[in-house]
């Protein structure tokens, strides 16, 4: 199993910048300011129909941006994603190591039905990040439970 790690961040968009820097060589500040811009694109995604599936959205099973407790379509309840990008990696139930971007394109091909967003897409880097976003302030740890 995954050994839990508890890094207390204030700034969630800032450890995303940082692992750009880190993986990518640098970062401009057209690139810094491209967070806030991926962060809308995130959000526009999540909350609007956008993989070509059966006309639902992140939102429609993620209330209130993701911030509220949700429900599936069969009425099984969700946990707020408010601390998501804190707790991911996480092994699932079937012991399969799963990183954020697995949980979306488990979700979109799913629940929604549709075209997962590829790994290294734009789509998925918004994603990301506006999920990111939603775990402003909440520590970091790994395999932890939703809240």
């Amino acid at each position: 199993m995954f050994s839990t790690y508890r890094i207390h961040y204030k700034n969630p968009l800032l450890m995303t910048a940082i692992f750009i820097i880190c993986f990518s060589g640098g970062m401009t500040s057209v690139q810094a300011e491209s967070i806030d811009a991926a962060r809308d694109q995130g959000k526009t995604l999540f909350s609007h129909p956008s993989f070509g599936g059966n006309g639902r959205a992140c939102q429609s099973c993620h209330l209130g941006g993701g911030l509220d407790p949700g429900r599936l379509p069969n009425g099984k309840t969700l946990p707020s994603l408010g601390n998501a990008a804190a707790i991911f990696p996480r092994i699932n139930r079937q012991g399969k190591l799963m990183t954020i971007q697995d949980q979306v394109r488990h979700c979109v091909a799913g629940a929604i039905e549709g075209t997962p967003p590829d790994y290294d897409s734009r789509e998925m880097r918004a994603l990301v990040v506006y999920l990111t976003s939603l775990s402003q302030g909440k520590p970091i740890d790994m395999d932890g439970r939703p809240q």
